[in-house]
C-alpha cells in the first residue's frame, strides 16, 4: 500500500465496528456487506443533523465546524468529525484564515447512551489523533453527545487510549491487507447486530461457511 494512497485508507468509523465485533467489521469493511436495522437508521438520522459538510458557525470566541474531513497518514485512516469546536485560546495553535490561536475539541454524536465498553471513546480518540497530525497540536479533551440522555459528556483523551487506538488500527490494517475475516464469537450482542442474518452466528459456531456450501452442493 502506498503511503499516500488515501483510497486505501481505512474508515475511522470502523474502529467502533471492530470493538463491537471483529467479524462484523470485516464483513462491512473487507467483504463490503451491510444490512440496516432500526439502530443504524436512527444513527444515520442523528448524524444527518451534525454532518453538514463545510458549514462553519462563529459563536463569540468559538468556531463550530460540522462534517469536518480528517485523516492520519501515520495510521492510514480517514473519516469525518461530526463537529469540531475551535475555542480561542493563547495556548492553542494558529488556524488558517482565523486571527489568534485556537484549541480544537472533537465532538461525536451518538444515538443512545454511554456504552459499557470503550468503543465510543476510542473512535473519538482516533479523531483527535487525526486532528493532532493535521493541525500540529495536542488534543487532550473531546466530547460525546448522547441523544438518549440529551447530554454532552467530557472525555479525557489520554495517552493510554491513543496508544490503544494505534494498536487497534494496526490489527485492523493487518486483517485488511490479508483480507481476513475472523470467525464469529457469539454473545447477547449478536441480537442487535445489523448483520446477524449475513453472519449466521449459530451456523458459524458449528461449521465453516465453506463446509456449509459444500454440503449444499452435494445435496
Amino acid at each position: 500500500m502506498d503511503y499516500n494512497e488515501e483510497d486505501n485508507y481505512l474508515m475511522l468509523s470502523g474502529i467502533q465496528h471492530f470493538q463491537f465485533c471483529k467479524r462484523q467489521w470485516a464483513l462491512i469493511h473487507i467483504e463490503q456487506q451491510w444490512a440496516e436495522n432500526v439502530r443504524t437508521v436512527e444513527g444515520q438520522f442523528l448524524h444527518q443533523k451534525a454532518d453538514k459538510p463545510f458549514i462553519r458557525e462563529k459563536r463569540g470566541n468559538k468556531l463550530i465546524v460540522r462534517g469536518m474531513p480528517v485523516k492520519s497518514n501515520e495510521l492510514q485512516i480517514t473519516g469525518v468529525c461530526d463537529v469540531v469546536e475551535f475555542a480561542k485560546d493563547n495556548s492553542g495553535v494558529e488556524i488558517n484564515g482565523l486571527e489568534g490561536k485556537y484549541i480544537a475539541y472533537p465532538i461525536e454524536y451518538k444515538r443512545g447512551k454511554p456504552k459499557k465498553n470503550d468503543s465510543d471513546i476510542l473512535q473519538l480518540t482516533a479523531q483527535a489523533i487525526c486532528l493532532e497530525e493535521m493541525l500540529l497540536c495536542e488534543i487532550n479533551i473531546g466530547y460525546m453527545f448522547y441523544n438518549e440522555i440529551k447530554h454532552r459528556v467530557e472525555v479525557p483523551l489520554t495517552i493510554e487510549n491513543k496508544n490503544k487506538v494505534r494498536n487497534v488500527v494496526a490489527e485492523m490494517q493487518n486483517y485488511f491487507k490479508r483480507r481476513y475475516t475472523p470467525k464469529v464469537k457469539t454473545g447477547s450482542f449478536c441480537k442487535s447486530c445489523s448483520l446477524q442474518h449475513i453472519c449466521l452466528p449459530k451456523l458459524m459456531n458449528k461449521r465453516s461457511v465453506k463446509s456449509y456450501i459444500e454440503g449444499k452442493i452435494k445435496e
